[in-house]
């Protein structure tokens, strides 16, 4: 599950009419690396959960052939034959989140697509980049406990008021058991430094637990509040993931990832360091 509805104001006004999961890393927009973390993870379905005028992501894993056909007359087989590796790459469905009421609402309106088996939740906002895609990581922790998994990591103190923090007792290296969270807190309140990052291994019990849950901070359905909930009726793990996170929701996180991608990009690589380095002060 993929929620995609957010309006991605932080980035207007070019997501005005283009979503924010578009806006391309180099020329690969943000959400198809986050498709492509779970496809390398071996899944073989994805749940967008959309709003209103988020269709060019759909259409983005979609078949072009109008596009396809010009191409192959200038000549450009190649980017051809890329265009249809996007849009075989993974089995694509969506439901509409109707009203902005939080990401564990966004959750809960894929209730009857997830139905009740297992599942992962990836937040577009996040790319992860690891040898082993994050989220399968997690899958590996999930088969061996059979219980939900959330991915954390240790931030400053001066930003635990941007995560949801988790309270947790180690349990075996990177693995915590998680005895309760709380959405955003100050910094002299806050359990511990071990944040919240957007991939998530949930049982289906979630939905049961979101369904009864009051608003929380914003008036929102927290899905951070659910999975606290969750904590007291059965066991929640946190996974201190391995690999380098990147929060494209935020301009300088978007920069940071625009240019440690461009890195490993061999035909960019050179250029990009000698750009770089005229620029150092």
């Amino acid at each position: 599950m993929i929620p995609v509805a957010g309006l991605g104001t932080r980035f207007l006004p070019a997501t005005k009419t283009v979503p924010k999961e578009l806006l391309p890393i180099v020329d690969i927009p943000t959400v198809q690396y986050v498709v492509q973390e779970a496809v390398d993870a071996g899944i073989q379905e994805v749940i967008f959960v959309t709003g209103r005028g988020k269709d060019g992501i759909e259409d983005h894993f979609d078949e072009a052939p109008e596009l396809n056909q010009v191409l192959e007359e200038r000549g450009q087989s190649g980017t051809v034959q890329a265009l249809k590796r996007i849009a075989e790459m993974i089995e694509v469905v969506s439901v509409r989140q109707k009203r902005p009421l939080g990401l564990g609402h966004a959750v809960l309106c894929a209730r009857d697509l997830v139905g009740n088996e297992p599942f992962a939740i990836l937040l577009a906002d996040d790319l992860i980049d690891a040898a082993i895609p994050c989220v399968g990581q997690m899958l590996e922790i999930f088969e061996t406990k059979k219980e939900s998994v959330i991915a954390i990591m240790k931030v400053p103190p001066e930003d635990v008021h941007r995560y949801g923090i988790i309270k947790g007792e180690s349990i075996e290296p990177r693995v915590y058991s998680v005895s309760d969270m709380v959405e955003k807190p100050a910094a002299k309140a806050a359990p511990s430094q071990l944040a919240i990052i957007g991939r998530y291994v949930l049982r289906p019990e979630i939905f049961a637990v979101l369904e009864k849950l009051p608003p929380g901070m914003g008036g929102e359905i927290q899905l951070t509040d659910g999975l606290a909930q969750l904590v007291r009726e059965r066991e929640v793990y946190g996974y201190e993931f391995i690999g380098d996170r990147y929060d494209v929701g935020d301009k300088f996180g978007f920069v940071r990832a625009t240019v440690a991608y461009a890195l490993k990009r061999p035909e960019l690589r050179e250029q990009v360091k000698e750009y770089l380095r005229t620029i150092v002060d």
